[in-house]
C-alpha cells in the first residue's frame, strides 16, 4: 500500500472524490440551512484559484495506490500571516484512521513553508467530528465551546505555527 500527499487543484480530476464528498456531505448537514439563507452552498463560496500558490494557497491530496482518500487546502486570509483552511476531508469509508488528523498537519507544515504563521478557520455548527479534529490538534475556539448546540452558525479556531527547531548537526 503506497500512500503519498500530492499538491495539486481543486479541478484537478483526481480531487473529484473530494469534491464530490464534501458537496455531499455539505448538502446532507445544511442544504435546508442554506435554503432558508439564499446564500451560495458552500463549495459554490470559493473559486479554485484562491487555493493555489500564486494566491497564497494550495490543495493537497492524500493518495492511497494513486486514488484520493483525504485532501484539503488553505487560502489567504485577510489578515497578515494567516492562512485559512479551508475544504479538510477524508473518504468517507475509510474514517476514523487518522486521515483529516495527517491532512491537517500537512497543511500546516505547507503554510509554514509558504511563510504564514497562523492558521484560522471556520467550521459548521453541524459538524462535531470537525470540531473534536481542532480541538484534537492544538486549535483555540474562538467562541464559547460551552454556549448551548446551534448557538453559532459558524465555529472560528485558530492555531500559532511554531517553525520545529532544527536538528543539532551530528559533530
Amino acid at each position: 500500500m503506497s500512500e503519498r500527499f500530492v499538491y495539486t487543484t481543486p479541478l484537478d480530476p483526481l480531487a473529484r472524490p473530494l469534491v464530490e464528498e464534501l458537496s455531499h456531505e455539505y448538502e446532507s448537514r445544511y442544504g435546508d440551512f442554506y435554503e432558508r439563507e439564499g446564500g451560495p452552498r458552500e463549495m459554490e463560496k470559493y473559486p479554485a484559484e484562491l487555493f493555489s500558490p500564486p494566491e497564497g494557497g494550495n490543495f493537497v491530496l492524500l493518495l492511497r495506490n494513486g486514488e484520493a482518500i483525504g485532501g484539503g487546502a488553505f487560502k489567504r486570509h485577510p489578515d497578515p500571516g494567516t492562512a485559512e483552511l479551508k475544504r479538510v476531508w477524508a473518504h468517507s469509508a475509510l474514517r476514523r484512521q487518522g486521515l483529516a488528523r495527517r491532512v491537517v498537519q500537512e497543511l500546516e507544515a505547507q503554510a509554514l513553508r509558504q511563510g504564514y504563521t497562523r492558521i484560522y478557520l471556520t467550521t459548521g455548527f453541524r459538524q462535531p467530528e470537525a470540531v473534536a479534529l481542532y480541538l484534537g490538534q492544538g486549535y483555540s475556539a474562538l467562541f464559547d465551546p460551552s454556549a448551548p448546540e446551534g448557538t453559532y452558525r459558524s465555529l472560528p479556531f485558530e492555531k500559532i505555527l511554531v517553525q520545529a527547531p532544527a536538528l543539532a548537526r551530528a559533530a
